[in-house]
């Protein structure tokens, strides 16, 4: 029977990992661990099918002496090998696959993107460090990973299909259900995989097995889904507030601060992703985010008419979720590359655009740092832009520190996020 890739990466993708990449990202647990259960089955689907890829190959022989697994909890970001893999494996189906998930699991775009990184490092690294364990040359490593064709077609959770995954004939070669032939198909004694919170071992993968007596995993798994139905009703019933962490520029540095904060229902709404089009191609957004207000302002011809920078230089558009690691002006929060690859993309359809990065800060703190640290961000995002291909088009970059901050320093916290951005504005 060939080794089951998922067994390898049992220990790596843990209870604690769920819920500290749940915080990270603003999600709930529940969100994660589903994301999860339906990114590993499509990760180790696309190293099955690329088995003979040296892209791959290279990786997966090469991730050891990375330490991807020592940081899993930072793969969210990204990193250059990361990227190169997926876009090597998937292509230009990869938006599909982060949007697909996102549906399944209730989260974000942004958040399916950063497990994605987050899970394809656990699952190289842990093939990598079973392949160096076992002396495994490239091609021991290509023979595993071909070996997993017959497995993926156990792997995909209860919900999500391959024609919800909406990836077309990249997934021919994976061997699932219904695309190969049924007389050569293997009989693998494979385990089906859910990611959850155990209630009673700290791991996050419960074997997924049905029962000689013609029972399933429902017979253990839907009194946890009912309990866990009710203390969530209970909780809310009883929460009084929401406890929001936020970040704030203070004395030297960025610190973080947990306020308690009323919630009202009628006043919060929730963003959700939707397709903007840029001229025929789709860009996930929010509607009448950045994306959507940028394509437009181009479209109506503003842009075109306006005779010189005075025109527009008071008309800038705020990013919705570029931001910064604590403290930091060079290492942007999971999730921010996904708005600033779209920013390249609105550029490069409208090549005579040209745009300027600005950042601010709260009234808090000190202004000089304040002044500093928001020039070092606006600029980053500046040589960030520039390394796409688009550095004709982005001709400045300045920090404003909190000189335009409409909210008291004395406000709340959450009061202040209002005026803690990075914005980009058309100029000329």
């Amino acid at each position: 029977m060939a080794l089951n890739i998922i067994d390898l990466i049992k220990g790596q993708l843990g209870a604690a990992l769920v819920s500290q990449t749940a915080s990270q990202l603003g999600e709930s647990e529940s969100g994660i661990s589903k994301a999860i259960s339906g990114l590993l089955p499509v990760v180790i689907g696309g190293l099955a099918n690329n088995s003979d890829n040296p892209t791959v190959l290279d990786t997966v022989a090469n991730s050891s002496s990375n330490g991807i697994l020592g940081s899993l909890s930072s793969a969210t970001s990204g990193n250059s090998f990361i990227s190169g893999l997926l876009t090597s494996i998937f292509g230009d189906k990869l938006s599909g696959i982060i949007n697909s998930v996102a549906t399944y699991a209730g989260i974000s775009n942004n958040s399916s993107s950063s497990l994605l990184n987050m899970v394809t490092g656990a699952t190289i690294g842990s093939i990598g460090k079973y392949a160096s364990e076992n002396n495994l040359d490239r091609n021991g490593i290509a023979s595993l990973l071909n070996d997993q064709k017959g497995i993926i077609s156990t792997l995909l959770p209860a919900g999500l299909s391959l024609a919800s995954l909406n990836v077309g004939d990249w997934a021919k070669g994976y061997g699932f259900e219904g695309n190969e032939n049924p007389a050569t198909k293997p009989v693998v004694d494979a385990p089906r995989v859910e990611v959850t919170r155990s209630t009673a071992e700290t791991g996050t993968f419960p074997d997924r097995t049905t029962s000689s007596e013609g029972g399933s995993i429902w017979k253990w798994l839907l009194p946890v889904i009912l309990l866990l139905v009710a203390s969530y009703f209970l909780w809310q019933q009883c929460r009084k507030s929401e406890t929001t962490t936020t970040t704030s520029v203070e004395g030297d540095s960025l610190k973080t601060k947990t306020d308690t904060t009323t919630v009202n229902s009628t006043a919060t709404t929730t963003k959700v992703d939707e397709d903007i089009d840029l001229n025929g191609t789709a860009l996930k957004g929010y509607r009448n985010g950045m994306e959507d207000q940028m394509i437009s302002f181009l479209k109506s011809g503003e842009y075109t008419n306006a005779k010189d920078d005075a025109a527009l230089k008071n008309r800038w558009f705020d990013f919705d979720h570029v931001n910064f690691k604590m403290g930091s002006a060079n290492q942007l929060e999971a999730g921010s590359e996904s708005q600033l690859q779209n920013l390249v993309a609105i550029l490069k359809a409208f090549p005579d655009a040209k745009i300027k990065i600005g950042g601010y800060t709260d009234k808090t703190g000190n202004e000089a740092n304040n002044l500093k640290l928001s020039a070092e961000r606006a600029n980053f995002i500046k040589d960030w832009l520039s390394k796409q291909g688009v550095a004709s088009q982005v001709i400045a970059a300045d920090g404003y520190g909190s000189e335009f901050a409409k909210v008291d320093a004395k406000a709340s916290d959450a009061e202040r996020a209002v005026d803690r951005k990075m914005s980009v504005r058309f100029t000329k």
